[in-house]
């Protein structure tokens, strides 16, 4: 008798999985996913975020999503939505706590069930787009990852990394973690490269500039762009992180990066 599991019909349904990479902390990474999302929702897609940042789940605060809680239907988990037309779903580990301040103390096996269950049991409907928001490093939660949506043929992975050396070793090894686990890299953003002033709208390299675009050209995959700080962009008390996009010249800069992708 054929066995057809909840896995299949929910991810068989999603037609493109991307994966949001880096080696380092602090780089960006949630932001950076919030940001593809706005513009391939703005472009007309519906879209999905799965944050398997376990330990520091940051995509509920960005998007003023804190305390909501997730429901059950016969399908699996569904997503919370930020709009009443479902256009932008979320899943995270932060909808299952008690308290946003509860830590996640598991061990790797637990952690693993976990992000299994996420990309197994969550109801995402007719999806264009899924995005993977994931933790630092190439560790336990990668593999896992990766193993999971192997067979539904995932478009690839965007890596994010600043200017600074640090960042950039951090993300080379990244690099080497995609071509050893078969994980195609469909670019590298270069974040918080810049600061711009709220004022008169220049752009300072306060951070320097080029690493990215430098470790691109070394390991000959495709540069997709600079993203500067803009303090416009961060949510401020009880406002989501979409609300202030929409006063930036930020989500020009990533229909670019899209664009550069092949993703519109």
């Amino acid at each position: 008798m054929e066995d057809i599991s909840t896995a299949k019909s929910n991810l068989s349904k999603v037609k493109h999985i991307l994966l949001v990479l880096s080696g380092k902390g602090g780089v960006g990474k949630s932001t950076v996913t919030v940001q593809l999302a706005y513009s391939l929702r703005q472009a007309g897609k519906k879209v999905g975020i799965l944050d398997v940042d376990l330990c520091g789940p940051s995509i509920p605060v960005l998007l003023n999503l804190e305390n909501k809680e997730i429901h059950q239907c016969p399908d699996g988990w569904v997503p919370v939505y930020t709009d009443k037309d479902q256009t932008l779903g979320v899943m995270s580990i932060a909808f299952l706590l008690q308290k946003s301040t509860d830590p996640i103390v598991w061990r790797g096996p637990k952690k693993n069930a976990m992000i299994k269950q996420f990309l197994e049991d969550v109801y995402w409907q007719d999806l264009d787009y899924l995005i993977i928001d994931t933790p630092p490093g190439t560790s336990d939660e990668h593999i896992s990852v990766v193993e999971n949506i192997q067979e539904w043929n995932p478009d690839g992975a965007i890596l994010v990394t600043t200017p600074q050396g640090v960042a950039i070793g951090d993300v080379r090894r990244e690099i080497s973690f995609c071509q050893k686990t078969g994980v195609k890299i469909i670019g590298l953003i270069e974040n918080m490269s810049g600061y711009v002033c709220p004022n008169c709208s220049d752009c300072t390299n306060i951070f320097s500039s080029g690493g990215g675009e430098a470790l691109a050209a070394h390991a000959s995959i495709n540069f997709l762009g600079r993203v500067p700080i803009d303090p416009k962009v961060h949510p401020a008390k009880g406002q989501s992180m979409l609300d202030s996009l929409a006063t930036t010249t930020t989500p020009a800069i990533f229909q670019d990066i899209l664009t550069k992708a092949g993703l519109l």
